[in-house]
């Protein structure tokens, strides 16, 4: 994603246009975000927002050609446009509209369907995109790297004079998954939990916010472990916590598909990068980089047998009168059961 010393480079050669574009919501919202942020640092006046898919061009128009009071262009902002929401018509007005701006500079953000790994845009987003391009600035972002997002944490908090360590940052990441905004809350309230001096892993494990997957995941590693009983305590917790037990069942689904892909993929002498790829997983594989070690520890049969269990598991929640946590606790067991005896 460009950087806040690119688009203020951008703007101060009076770029008109800024198209920001990709699978992810949160990046899209975020990249518009600073860049009217840049764009308005100037002024006390606030952007013009058009919501929705496809905003009516008159107001476009409207907006483009006022002119402001404080004697800077007026920032128009189209956040959520859907190019193929458009006629061929209407959209070749709108980028009529885009070439013809004096008074104003215009801020896109469009999200895309993800297919294969590949942004399915169509013909009138491409359209759009390359009159973007030619007009000013067109930016396809890219989900984040765990080692990216990394960086971005650490940085975050040495913006609040903090340190938070490595080891800290990537705890945190394994804790709360890839969404760099709650990695961002997180990151904020480690800093003041730590009195703005420097973050420990103790303190990531102290955090009450984590997703789902990554709770799952660790009651994975403890039936591993074949600690039955822990994973069965931690279970509880998620159910307190209100989880779904089909959710948590889903999400266990998940990672043991994740484990048999990896396992399925080593014994191919494969990498889990190359798995990661043949399976058309989206965004990093740091999901499967951490599956690589719990995957070790057991047999693509043992894997099978505990998909097979989780099955059971997903159908008798969805059909027996039997309370769910003892459906949960008994399926639990029954992993640890699965996995033994390598």
């Amino acid at each position: 994603m460009a950087s806040e010393t690119k688009l203020r480079e951008l703007a101060g050669k009076g770029c008109p246009v800024y198209y920001f574009y990709s699978g992810e919501r949160y990046l899209v919202r975020q990249a518009v975000s600073a860049a009217v942020r840049v764009l308005s640092a100037d002024t006390d006046e606030e952007a013009t927002m058009l919501d929705g898919a496809a905003p009516e061009i008159e107001q476009l128009i409207m907006a483009a050609g006022t002119i402001s009071f404080f004697g800077t262009r007026r920032v128009v902002v189209m956040p959520e446009l859907d190019p193929g929401a458009y006629s061929d018509k209407d959209l070749e007005e709108l980028s009529n509209t885009l070439s013809s701006l004096e008074n104003a500079v215009v801020v896109l953000g469009s999200v895309f369907e993800l297919e294969r790994n590949r942004l399915k845009t169509g013909k009138r987003a491409q359209k759009l995109i390359a009159q973007c391009q030619k007009l000013g600035f067109a930016e396809e972002l890219a989900k984040p790297k765990p080692y990216e997002l990394k960086i971005m944490l650490i940085d975050r908090a040495k913006e609040q004079g903090t340190t938070l360590p490595e080891g800290a940052a990537a705890a945190l990441l394994e804790r709360c998954g890839e969404d760099p905004f709650l990695l961002e809350n997180e990151v904020d309230k480690l800093c003041a939990l730590s009195g703005y001096q420097t973050v420990t892993t103790a303190m990531v494990a102290e955090m009450g916010t984590v997703s789902l997957e990554a709770d799952v995941f660790e009651m994975i590693r403890m039936i591993t472990a074949k600690n039955a009983t822990g994973a069965c305590k931690k279970l509880q917790t998620l159910l307190r916590l209100q989880q779904e037990p089909i959710a948590i069942t889903a999400a266990m689904i998940g990672s043991y598909v994740d484990l048999y892909r990896v396992k399925l993929g080593a014994s191919r002498r494969k990498s889990y990068g190359t798995v990661f790829k043949d399976f058309g997983y989206r965004g990093s594989d740091y999901r499967l980089k951490r599956s690589a070690e719990t995957a070790s520890h057991y047999t693509l049969n043992q894997l099978e047998a505990c998909l097979q269990i989780l099955l059971d598991l997903d159908k008798s929640l969805k059909s027996q009168p039997v309370e769910d946590q003892i459906l949960l606790e008994t399926a639990l067991c029954r992993l640890a059961m699965a996995g033994s005896g390598r």
